[in-house]
């Protein structure tokens, strides 16, 4: 066994002190789907409601051994929330960096976890300037940093999610989905199958509005993105940790999956849905690439890693108008309207029976016999849109479909 394997049983045999394995359970709604055996690890159901606590503990615990008691942290989410469960536990002294930006609830859990055993301070707009802070502030003080991937005792902390997998395991998994952000939970996992389980295969998740190992190995090494999408925000890393690339430089480009943002949302209501399951969109990752693997996963067994469930559900809206409009199920028009009787009318009789208007909102009059509205159209099938666009055309209505537009949706919608 390597050094490696063995930190990662330790870390693992430590954490019972905070909680009992995580699940892992057989899906049947995702296994009759696919005709495989579909099992989550449930990483969603630690005490902080995602494995972030794994990391933030091993890494505190290993600390706290060579005498610091005093830990620092940038976060705006999952690892703020676990290295204050984990403070909190060993009655050390924590500081959390947040952006000013950060949803009060995020901030509330964190202060909850932590209690009298953290300090919340919020600094910078952005998480660029968060980090730097946070930073400098372990420098002047003496603090030790915790990085939430690219430190070794959080990568073998994260590694114990793989050992609980092939303990709770009679078997081994053929194949194991991951979720990538910064890169700790996939270098961990990986690492210990690499030598407990080698016949086991991998296949690594990234959103696509911030696929930072997609770009590392690409390029050879880790990279800077130049702009991210932040809406996974448990998975929006602009570069991949320097360490974590290190565990993850030999994999093919087509180990890699990119997940687009508004996809990952009709995952999430259908587990919401049909499950009963909450998850957050970094959560969701995994399973969301299911249905593009049918043939490659049928009669296998396949685990998904669930990485965490912590959602505000003040974006449902969000989500759901996110996963309608991937799904050709909502679209937003700009209708240039005549302004003469009846005009209306006419629109609206070309809608079909499964069709709603969501949204309808005069903009301006472009011109002293029409005005420019804004409508948003729900129906229950995609193809309902192309009969209704025919209909516009046949009338003779001047009509623009901003749904991708992302600047006018941005700013109209």
């Amino acid at each position: 066994m390597t050094q490696f394997a063995r930190n990662a049983r330790a870390a693992t045999a430590a954490l019972r002190a905070l909680f009992e394995p995580t699940p892992l359970q057989l899906n049947d709604h995702l296994s009759s789907r696919y005709g495989a055996e579909i099992w989550l690890k449930r990483e969603d159901l630690t005490p902080v409601r995602s494995y972030k606590l794994r990391g933030a503990f091993n890494a505190m615990r290993k600390s706290i051994a060579t005498g610091h008691r005093a830990f620092v942290c940038a976060s705006a989410g999952n690892h703020a929330q676990g290295v204050a469960y984990a403070c909190r536990h060993f009655g050390a002294r924590g500081t959390v960096f947040m952006p000013v930006t950060t949803p009060q609830q995020k901030i509330d859990k964190t202060r909850t976890f932590g209690g009298d055993h953290v300090e919340i301070r919020l600094t910078g707009d952005y998480f660029d300037r968060t980090l730097a802070a946070a930073q400098a502030f372990a420098a002047e003080t003496g603090a030790h940093f915790l990085s939430p991937f690219d430190d070794e005792d959080v990568i073998e902390g994260q590694a114990s999610v793989a050992v609980e997998m092939l303990d709770q395991f009679d078997g081994i998994p053929d194949l194991v989905i991951l979720p990538v952000g910064g890169g700790g939970l996939a270098a961990g996992v990986t690492g210990f199958f690499t030598e407990a389980s080698p016949a086991t295969g991998f296949l690594y998740v990234e959103p696509a509005g911030a696929a930072c190992l997609k770009a590392a190995l690409a390029a050879g090494g880790p990279v800077t993105l130049k702009g991210i999408n932040n809406f996974v925000d448990g998975a929006a890393v602009a570069r991949i940790g320097t360490l974590t690339f290190g565990r993850l430089n030999t994999l093919g480009p087509e180990q890699v999956l990119l997940v687009p943002e508004d996809r990952v949302c009709i995952t999430m209501l259908e587990f919401l849905n049909v499950e009963g399951i909450v998850l957050e969109p970094a959560g969701a990752l995994s399973v969301d690439v299911l249905p593009g693997l049918r043939d490659r996963i049928a009669g296998k067994r396949v685990v998904c890693i669930t990485s965490g469930g912590n959602f505000d559900f003040e974006r449902l809206p969000e989500v759901k108008e996110r996963a309608q409009r991937h799904a050709g199920l909502k679209k937003y028009f700009i209708l240039r309207m005549p302004q003469r009787p009846g005009a209306l009318r006419e629109f609206l009789a070309m809608l079909g029976p499964d069709d709603d208007i969501a949204r309808f909102e005069y903009l301006k009059k472009s011109a002293r016999n029409f005005g420019s509205v804004l409508i948003g159209i729900e129906t229950k099938r995609a193809e309902n849109f192309a009969d209704l666009t025919a209909k516009l055309d046949a009338a003779e209505f001047t009509f623009r479909d901003i749904t991708d537009d992302q600047a006018l949706a941005e700013f109209l919608i």
